[in-house]
């Protein structure tokens, strides 16, 4: 399995985040932050799930004109587009659009829909602080726009 560039620099990222005592950053070793924070996008703090820890890492892929549907994220996560242009709208109308490189705090407990709005597919790959058993999306209830 190939492994893509900039999945390997976001591993390296993750676990050797800038200003970690663990690594020294050398002529060699070149660590580029890409999210750090409390809050999610929409500024509401990050709280973490009750239980046994457990980290899911994926890359999701979205067809050009194509969207993820109302959903929502019981636990913290943040992705970075690594391809195509991702928006994301809250249900309060707020927006956020992504290109290649950029990350963000995704909301936690709040209903979202990501929309590829670019002419290529969106290539993203997401990071979740869930706990063993606790579900990653839910569904809304009901109907939304």
């Amino acid at each position: 399995m190939k492994i893509h560039p900039f999945v390997l620099t976001l591993a390296l990222a993750l676990f050797f985040p800038a200003g970690a005592a663990a690594l020294e950053v050398t002529p060699a070793i070149k660590v580029t932050p890409l999210v750090k924070g409390t809050t999610s996008w929409n500024g509401k703090p990050l709280t973490y799930p009750q239980g046994q820890a457990e980290i899911s890492g994926m890359v999701i892929e979205i067809a050009p004109g194509s969207e993820t549907g109302w959903h929502g994220h019981p636990v913290p996560s943040f992705g970075v587009v690594l391809e195509g242009t991702l928006e994301v709208t809250l249900k309060d109308g707020q927006k956020k659009r992504m290109g290649p490189g950029e990350g963000l705090i995704e909301v936690v407990d709040t209903l979202h829909n990501g929309r590829n709005v670019g002419a290529q597919p969106v290539k993203l790959i997401v990071f979740y602080a869930g706990a063993v058993g606790k579900a990653l999306t839910f569904k809304p209830q009901g109907t939304l726009p």
